[in-house]
């Protein structure tokens, strides 16, 4: 019979565990060194180990069980669909989360009632007001200020390139079939390989003007705004089947989807955006 309870002793898992993480250290230096593209720490049993400060970013946190830890102010955030459940000393918090967050945006509620061709158009219209307004907010502050990090976060145009990006692979790769319709300032995610950017002809390094930015991302929301303007119910229901980037994997399917993926991203993002301008605009 398995041991029911694991850490009253060093079972197997947690050996492996201890060895995967010794071989990490000696790979990659100092325990307080950025650990990138491992799972060397999959399945490892951290016991009396100072975590604090340490950002998880990208990660697969997957049945992470904390217990009998000091976590005197954890942040967690990540986008809707990330988080499907969130117990605190075993108690669901899950709901809770979610009617706070929708309370404070309402256009989430709409959108995940969103189910018809009309749905989508009056979302977007919604997304492209509620940007308007984030953008005419960030032009207040200066360039430098709309380009600055807070926690490490996307800058707030860091965040429009990423929708660039999104729009790219939503609409003109799966939508509409475009085989490269991917702009250089367009920024993946971060755990996107840099090399398979560069495949496709996006620089992550790109530093490029308020100005550009702007005009790139005014000519994907267009982008957006005719997709979902000559939506009809079978466009919507039409199945496509392709590599949306680079090392994603072939995927199928509806165009609806697809386009669902964009109005989540916008309203998702903007919330981000909306956090850390809160704390740019009060320093």
């Amino acid at each position: 019979m398995p041991d029911e309870h694991p850490s009253r002793s060093r079972t197997a898992c947690d050996l492996i565990g201890l060895d995967r993480i010794v071989g990490a250290v000696r790979e990659y230096g100092e325990m307080t060194a950025r650990f990138e593209h491992t799972d060397a720490f999959r399945g490892a049993v951290f016991q009396s180990v100072d975590l604090s400060e340490a950002v998880f970013r990208d990660c697969d946190l997957s049945r992470v069980r904390i217990t009998g830890s000091a976590i005197p102010a954890l942040r967690v955030s990540g986008h809707a669909g990330e988080i499907d459940r969130l117990m605190v000393n075993d108690v669901d918090v899950t709901d809770f989360v979610r009617d706070e967050l929708d309370r404070r945006s309402p256009e989430r509620v709409a959108l995940r009632a969103a189910r018809t061709p009309d749905d989508f158009r009056s979302m977007w219209e919604v997304q492209e007001r509620l940007w308007e307004d984030a953008i005419a907010r960030a032009e207040r502050l200066p360039e430098a200020t709309r380009n600055e990090r807070v926690d490490d976060e996307w800058s707030f145009a860091e965040t429009l390139r990423h929708l660039i990006f999104a729009t790219d692979i939503w609409v003109g790769r799966m939508a509409r079939g475009e085989a490269r319709p991917f702009h250089r300032i367009g920024l993946p995610t971060g755990d996107y390989p840099t090399d398979a950017a560069r495949e496709i002809g996006v620089d992550r390094d790109a530093q490029p003007s308020w100005d550009e930015i702007l005009e790139v991302r005014a000519g994907r929301a267009t982008m957006m705004r005719d997709a979902v303007a000559e939506l009809t119910q079978a466009e919507f229901e039409r199945v496509v089947t392709a590599e949306p980037a680079p090392t994603w994997g072939v995927k199928t399917l509806p165009v609806g989807r697809c386009l669902r993926v964009v109005l989540n991203e916008h309203c998702e993002h903007r919330r981000f955006a909306l956090r850390d301008l809160a704390v740019l605009e009060s320093r």
